[in-house]
């Protein structure tokens, strides 16, 4: 008997290639642990193991413990080839899959193989025809359907065949991303008959549907669910005495895995916007942005100071940051379902972000944050001002967290992950 009713016992094996490092591995993490609450017995199989959950399994012997260590690095050797090749992460998924993955296939008998994020070195694409289950895949970016590249930026090529490959810096026709899209063709077709689409986000499912290769699969928008129990509200003045911040300031935080040093991630954006704010009518004295994901950085200006915090992987650490700020700003360039929003959002947390990608989904203009102008700072600027200076605060935050009640928590999106598993199973 779980919480969300009585269902009948079934077998679920999430598949990603870590168990809490990065954003698909938490949110997979969550789906795992919102199923089981359910009732439904749940595994999680990955190539690094982390945390301490005996539900998470991944490498068993020293040697494959040792070689997992590798196999991301063995998985970029084909993109040697490539000199000038742009910083946006591109998976070429040609490294052999472990032959430990199969064998917990078959030990644990899942009735359903539900992938996620598969790839530096984990899974090879061409694997996939071996799990004779029935598959879900949630589509963590745009690497599902794309030659390589996790995000496509404004290339379209995969709508009809990449080539070309702007990440690559390439200009042959014949190139990694047309190999990798080449094979991913061949493998999805194997697998058509037995293959489930997810997309968290209205965006990523429109640009899904429109790529050469999933456009003929089922796709359904199921977005990633969030414990609103853990991730809540709590006193700010407390929070920030955790955190060592100060009581007497306008906080702003900004963070991501690699926070500053990823251009997706928009910092050099933030600091424009921030730039903005510095030459506004209003005093910037009584402002402090707070990165998490990065240790160190620029200062900036003396008027306008930055507090690096480091890397946050504690869950009560990072609700507590979320409970602290005044603001959050995500303002990527290209994003699916943003966990930072999601996050913030389920802690009471306005946010302002650009409107891109899945944010629509989570924010509401000028009712739960701020939708920024698309990469344009000086709107960025004026939406950090409106939710810090004019806005009514209260009502903001009380918006932001029903938002993620009523649309993201276990209790409105596992059921609706139960509906879809028991059909497949049936």
């Amino acid at each position: 008997m779980g919480v969300f009713g009585d269902k009948r016992q079934m077998r679920i094996l999430h598949i990603n290639t870590n168990d809490i490092f990065g954003g698909a591995a938490r949110a997979a993490y969550r789906l795992h642990k919102g199923l089981q609450r359910a009732g439904v017995e749940s595994w999680m199989l990955v190539q690094q193991k982390m945390g301490d959950d005996p539900s998470v399994v991944g490498p068993r012997t020293r040697w494959e413990k040792g070689t997992a260590l590798l196999r991301s690095f063995l998985d970029q050797l084909p993109l040697r080839r490539y000199n000038y090749k742009s910083t946006t992460l591109f998976s070429p998924s040609w490294v052999p899959s472990p032959r430990y993955v199969f064998e917990i296939i078959d030990e644990l008998d899942p009735d359903v193989v539900h992938l996620h994020w598969i790839t530096g070195g984990f899974l090879r694409i061409e694997d996939l025809k071996k799990i004779k289950r029935p598959l879900v895949w949630t589509m963590h970016d745009m690497w599902p359907f794309s030659g390589g590249c996790h995000l496509t930026g404004e290339c379209r090529a995969y709508e009809v065949v990449c080539g070309k490959c702007p990440v690559l810096e390439s200009e042959r026709e014949k190139d990694l991303s047309n190999s990798v899209f080449s094979r991913k063709q061949r493998t999805l077709k194997a697998v058509a008959h037995k293959i489930y689409i997810i997309s968290p986000s209205h965006w990523l499912v429109h640009c899904a549907q429109k790529s050469a290769l999933l456009k003929e699969c089922p796709i359904e928008i199921l977005p990633n669910p969030i414990d609103v129990s853990i991730y809540k509200s709590v006193e700010k003045r407390f929070a920030r005495e955790l955190w060592n911040l100060p009581d007497d300031k306008k906080l702003i935080l900004f963070g991501a895995v690699s926070a500053t040093l990823d251009p997706n991630k928009g910092f050099q954006q933030l600091l424009g916007a921030l730039e903005k704010l510095r030459h506004s009518a209003r005093k910037v004295d009584d402002i402090l942005l707070v990165v998490f994901g990065s240790s160190s950085g620029p200062s900036l200006w003396e008027d306008f100071p930055i507090h690096y915090v480091g890397h946050v992987n504690d869950d009560v650490a990072l609700i507590a940051l979320y409970n602290a700020v005044d603001v959050v700003v995500v303002p990527s360039l290209q994003e699916n379902l943003s966990n930072t929003i999601m996050e913030a959002l389920s802690c009471a947390t306005p946010i302002v972000a650009f409107k891109i990608g899945g944010n629509s989904d989570m924010i509401d203009h000028q009712h739960n944050g701020y939708l920024a102008r698309p990469y344009d700072p000086e709107d960025l600027a004026r939406g950090i001002e409106w939710v810090l200076y004019e806005a009514d605060y209260e009502s903001l935050s009380r918006n932001a967290r029903r938002k993620v009640v009523e649309h993201f928590s276990f209790e409105k999106v596992v059921p609706r992950y139960l509906a879809l598993l028991e059909d497949l199973v049936s």
